[in-house]
């Protein structure tokens, strides 16, 4: 009588954990150098101020920025600033991608505008929009909504231009394809562009988010609008020094952590591109 034996379940490959420790030290390492810049500039700001190298009335230590940041964390006041900017940035930047990204579809796939509207482009895009601000004052005052109009202009070219590049990049074999299985416009922008066009349309938008955040800044500060750019006038007119640089550091981190949180979403939602899987150490 035949007997047959039994099927050996294929076990999972063993995973090295020599492999993993250097690539988790690879990883700490790496962390540790990124932040070796932020860790030298707080202990020169500490320093300098104690060492009377710089007026610790104008330039005050590190210690005591943030010991005046923790107090103003506990009033109503220093979130009602930072409220209001992250809403003068948030409206700037929804309106100048959406108009973008439109505007952008629109030069890009219809025949000749392109070449119509290049001067008109290049004459526009590098006017500042500080330049804006009297005609600004003049229709909405010291409202937000003359930080948003500020924004909006500033970061539509952002977007704008990347959406051209995007369009230009697209494979002339994708397009003869698409014309041969008679997509319609569409058909077109969805299945061909879009895919081509979404690395560029999120460098666009990381560009201008950290330009929204300056700007919205800058028009608080020079236009009197609530929010974080108006607290710093005010603590300096004030000769509260060390609460200006706590509002400055404030705004800085903002900005770090936009640009973190725009990355992050970039990844994820680009995780099948070459460029974003190469990154992570993909094949």
């Amino acid at each position: 009588m035949l007997t047959t034996a039994p099927f050996a379940t294929p076990s999972a490959p063993a995973v090295d954990s020599s492999s993993q420790s250097s690539e988790l030290a690879v990883s700490l390492g790496r962390a540790a150098l990124s932040s070796s810049g932020l860790l030298v500039l707080a202990v020169l700001w500490e320093l300098a101020p104690r060492l009377q190298l710089l007026n610790p009335t104008f330039f005050p230590p590190l210690s005591s920025v943030l010991d005046r940041l923790w107090i103003l964390a506990g009033t109503a006041e220093f979130w009602a600033y930072c409220l209001s900017t992250a809403r003068t940035w948030a409206l700037g930047l929804c309106m100048a991608t959406v108009a973008g990204v439109l505007g952008g579809l629109f030069i890009g796939l219809t025949p000749g505008v392109r070449t119509y509207t290049h001067s008109l482009i290049e004459f526009l895009r590098p006017i500042p929009s500080v330049a804006l601000i009297p005609g600004v004052i003049l229709i909405f005052g010291s409202r937000y909504q003359s930080g948003v109009v500020l924004i909006t202009y500033a970061a539509f070219w952002q977007v704008l231009l990347q959406m051209l590049y995007g369009l230009q990049d697209i494979d002339a074999v994708a397009r003869a394809t698409s014309r041969s299985f008679r997509f319609t416009r569409l058909g077109f922008v969805r299945h061909v562009a879009w895919p081509t066009l979404l690395p560029f349309l999120f460098t666009g938008i990381r560009l201008a988010a950290a330009m929204a955040l300056v700007l919205a800044v800058t028009a608080e500060m020079v236009i009197g609008s609530h929010g974080l750019g108006r607290g710093i006038v005010v603590a300096q007119a004030s000769n509260a020094t060390a609460e200006a640089y706590a509002l400055v550091l404030v705004a800085g981190c903002l900005g770090v952590a936009i640009n973190i949180a725009a990355r992050l979403v970039e990844v994820r939602i680009l995780r099948w591109h070459p460029s974003v899987r190469s990154a992570q150490g993909e094949r």
